[in-house]
């Protein structure tokens, strides 16, 4: 599905959540922290200023970034692809 996100909004597919702790332990789907990482799909064209001009995005396609635990918006895509749809404001860093 091809999505193109209004003003400011960033499309992200979250990563996947861990199945294991560090410690070795396997995690049942229960006790699965909801991701806060992902990865950015499509972005778009900016934040429109109050005096008309467009102030452009800092994240690009393809950049891994942290983001609010309950931030943005959850939809599934006719694909059952699970994306977030949320603006930019929200999220929290870019990951290098």
């Amino acid at each position: 599905m091809n999505i193109q996100p209004l003003a400011d909004r960033v499309v992200i597919k979250p990563l996947e959540a861990e199945n294991k702790t560090k410690g070795g332990i396997v995690l049942p789907d229960m006790a699965k922290e909801k991701p806060q990482e992902g990865r950015v799909v499509a972005v778009g064209k900016g934040k429109v200023l109050e005096n008309g001009s467009v102030h452009a995005p800092e994240v690009k396609v393809g950049d891994k970034v942290l983001y609010g635990k309950y931030s943005g918006n959850e939809i599934t895509t006719k694909e059952g692809e699970e994306l977030l749809i949320m603006r930019e404001e929200d999220i929290l860093a870019i990951v290098k």
